[in-house]
């Protein structure tokens, strides 16, 4: 089962969105958009963006023997490999975004 985007009103009465794991744990949360529409042009540019999108790895390249974990993540040991074992995406393999994202509820 694929990911979920719920979208919600916050405490000002804005529009946000929040991306789901299929397990129930938020995985990101939107900016603040003035209608519902916004929000849906939003996730539409995190489907089509987010397939492609690159990692990079921000861990330093030596930390203080104090704050050194007894292990730290292969990420981390050598930053000029792929992070986590993912790869870049291929030139020109991109996928079509979807056409109107899709709701789940009342509207």
């Amino acid at each position: 089962m694929a990911g979920m985007f719920e979208v919600f009103v916050d405490a000002e009465s804005h529009f946000r969105f929040r991306l789901k794991a299929p397990d129930g744990t938020v995985l990101a949360v939107s900016a603040a958009f003035d209608d519902k529409r916004g929000a849906a042009a939003g996730i539409a540019a995190v489907r089509e963006c987010a397939g492609m999108g690159l990692v990079t790895d921000l861990c330093p390249a030596s930390r203080p023997a104090a704050a050194e974990p007894a292990a730290a993540p292969p990420a981390c040991e050598n930053p000029s490999a792929p992070a986590g074992g993912f790869r870049a995406a291929r030139a020109g393999k991109l996928r079509p975004a979807a056409a109107r994202p899709r709701w789940t509820g009342a509207a």
